[in-house]
């Protein structure tokens, strides 16, 4: 009995492992890849190591375009990222304190508004959101990056709202009793106690954020104001030849604040997606 069910462990965690390495295998490739000489990279899809270890990558890969480095990408990609993730947590946690626990005229319907909107596809708004940007001159700026994200987001509005429900009323009826405003329950009571699910909030839009390209290739223009996923996509030039092993390093290099966070948060995504609430 004890040999069939090692043998199953044995199994199990070589098709658990085998099916790890084929989800893996194209970030390692991406990775050795990055280290080939930029015209052997597609001709040699098949040879994971590279005959010869091009370093040189990173540093060609850095130096940019036109005189303008990496370090200006980076540079806006973070501050468009950061404004974002703050915004989006500090709308989302108030919204969702609002409608969990202040009663107002017309709270149902406002919610079921906000949860239509996750149902409308992000195509459909490209269009009447840049004429609007692009009137009020905000084009070519951060701008219309991250003032949208300031409204909030349904998706973290909706679990903020599962985590906030886990809260037992007792401790609001308590706060008021002893004189706290909304303003100051909010802050002193349901933020303290909603920290994973407001991290996990940030996590996530940390993530969309820097992957974001189709916002930044609508509104950014100059090279200056480039983020890190529009200039990868300069690497690819249909006219010229494309230098993929410095794009296939930047992209390494870029994948690595995602990796990083992940590594130091993943903690509170699991903690924060399970709602578990209120714990004794």
């Amino acid at each position: 009995m004890q040999r069939k069910k090692a043998l199953h462990m044995a199994c199990f965690h070589l098709f658990v492992g085998l099916l790890g390495f084929i989800m893996i295998y194209p970030l390692i490739w991406m990775i050795f890849s990055s280290f080939k000489e930029s015209s052997l990279v597609l001709s040699t899809v098949g040879q994971l190591f590279p005959s010869e270890w091009r370093v040189d990558n990173y540093v060609n890969g850095w130096s940019g375009f036109g005189g303008t480095t990496f370090t200006t990408f980076f540079t806006n990609s973070f501050i468009v990222t950061i404004l974002t993730v703050i915004g989006n947590v500090i709308a989302s946690a108030m919204a969702a304190y609002g409608f969990s626990r202040v009663k107002f005229r017309g709270r149902g319907f406002w919610f079921v508004c906000m949860m239509i909107t996750m149902m409308v596809p992000s195509q459909v708004l490209v269009v009447p959101q840049y004429v609007i940007f692009h009137s009020i001159g905000w084009v070519d700026t951060f701008l219309p990056l991250i003032v949208p994200e300031w409204g909030g987001r349904a998706f973290f509005i909706f679990m903020m709202m599962q985590f906030i429900a886990g809260i037992p009323q007792e401790l609001d009826e308590a706060a008021e009793i002893d004189g706290c405003g909304k303003i100051r329950l909010f802050s002193t009571i349901v933020v303290p106690l909603i920290v994973p699910s407001m991290a996990t909030s940030a996590i996530f839009s940390f993530y969309w954020k820097w992957d974001d390209f189709m916002g930044s290739l609508l509104y950014l223009n100059s090279p200056n104001n480039y983020t890190v996923s529009i200039a990868l996509k300069l690497f690819c030039d249909p006219t010229a030849v494309s230098d993929y092993g410095a794009m296939f390093a930047m992209c390494v290099v870029s994948l690595l604040p995602v990796i990083v966070l992940f590594l130091f948060t993943q903690r509170y995504i699991v903690e924060g997606i399970a709602m578990s609430g209120l714990k004794a």
